[in-house]
């Protein structure tokens, strides 16, 4: 391994990327290297970027990174795509949108499927955040894989949740009820320039005056991400609510959460694994396939039958 982690530490982008790798592999290898790094970590500012399809949230993050590099901040961006059917990897659709960033050596962007987990993320995603920050990042974002409202797991990981709405298509209403709106730290409305925007912040200022017993009155920004509009304005709240957090409880609290879904998520792994194993568990199961193609076996008995041969290790 060449010590990987001391290269990861000088933010080397070839170390880093193949130390993610080796995570999202679940290789034994990575462990050892992790557990290196993590007395070097906490420094960085994680910002979940959250919201339905077509909101904006890759463009917005792109403008946001591009401000922070002015201030000479190093960046972190973890997208958060759609799995492929086919290869089981990401299907990089954010990636392709943030090509005007692929020349800086400041930022550094990861591509991961969710594989499989729910609520938009991917179980590889604290060790991500944990390699970033030892890397040196100054600010991680993490966009959610926006295929629907209930990706409220990011609230377990982000130091600051962005809720990214867009005016006319309801969004507000939807995710209200969905209960998304609940995690946000500041109400972002992307493509303002569109119309039903004042309605959608009129929402949302009523919706608020409801939650009289929070201190932290959620800001709500319009921007045109596009149009490269309300993005000073929206980095202003940002960091308004670090330094909210910082003087109360809420920034350690959120740490504490943090570190205790990362401990339950390497428990629940490695529980599965000692359970399960992988070769055995793939050759049962093609071998069950072949049976219920041929009507020998019903898929509920095959179930009954695999959980049972591997319980009883």
């Amino acid at each position: 391994m060449d010590d990987l982690a001391s290269k990861v530490l000088t933010g080397d982008a070839r170390s880093i990327g193949r130390l993610i790798t080796l995570v999202e592999n679940n290789s034994p290898d990575a462990v050892k290297e992790m557990k290196k790094l993590h007395k070097h970590t906490g420094n960085a500012h994680v910002i979940g970027v959250t919201g339905v399809m077509g909101s904006g949230k890759s463009t917005l993050i792109l403008e946001l990174t591009l401000a922070y590099r002015k201030e000479g901040k190093k960046i972190g961006i973890i997208a958060i795509d759609p799995t492929s059917p086919f290869t089981g990897g990401a299907l990089l659709g954010d990636r392709i949108r943030m090509m005007e960033l692929s020349t800086d050596s400041g930022v550094f962007i990861r591509s991961m499927g969710t594989r499989g987990m729910i609520g938009g993320l991917t179980s590889a995603i604290y060790d991500v955040v944990e390699i970033f920050d030892a890397a040196g990042m100054d600010i991680i974002f993490i966009e959610t894989v926006g295929v629907g409202q209930d990706e409220v797991d990011i609230v377990k990981i982000a130091d600051t949740t962005l809720v990214v709405l867009i005016p006319g298509l309801g969004d507000s209403i939807q995710t209200i009820k969905a209960g998304l709106m609940e995690i946000a730290d500041v109400y972002v409305i992307n493509k303002a320039d569109k119309p039903g925007v004042e309605q959608t912040v009129a929402e949302l200022e009523a919706m608020l005056d409801l939650a009289s017993h929070i201190n932290w009155r959620i800001p709500i920004v319009p921007t045109s991400a596009k149009a490269k509009k309300g993005i000073s304005l929206l980095i202003q709240k940002i960091t308004e609510h670090q330094e909210f957090s910082k003087k109360g409880q809420t920034f350690e609290t959120r740490r504490r959460q943090r570190y205790e879904a990362e401990l339950i998520e390497i428990i629940r792994k490695r529980l599965m694994s000692f359970i399960f194993d992988e070769n055995k568990l793939k050759g049962k199961v093609d071998c069950c396939i072949d049976q219920i193609c041929k009507k020998e076996l019903d898929p509920y008995s095959a179930a009954d039958e695999i959980l049972g041969t591997m319980l009883k290790k």
